[in-house]
């Protein structure tokens, strides 16, 4: 997978979690959902972790030991259809 093709991994997986969570709020008991949320969660922190690995971090909180992530282009900019 290219680097867009990856964020747009990332940004699939990390929606659905936070949709799930929200369709939870009001649904606390349907295992249905707490199970798409699960997946859904899981899957976005391994699609994160594999875009970080080749592309940097995506927040500061995965930044580590040095700031240097500001040096690189943001997720967002370059990406052939947005450039």
């Amino acid at each position: 997978m290219d680097r867009e093709e990856m964020l747009k991994n990332v940004q699939m997986h990390c929606f659905a979690a936070y949709d799930a969570r929200l369709f939870l709020d009001t649904h606390p008991t349907d295992v249905t959902a707490l199970d798409y949320f699960k997946k859904h969660a899981a899957m976005g922190e391994a699609a994160k972790k594999e875009y970080e690995a080749k592309f940097g971090p995506l927040t500061a909180e995965s930044v580590g030991d040095s700031w240097n992530w500001v040096d690189d282009p943001w997720p967002w900019e370059n990406l052939g259809r947005y450039a």
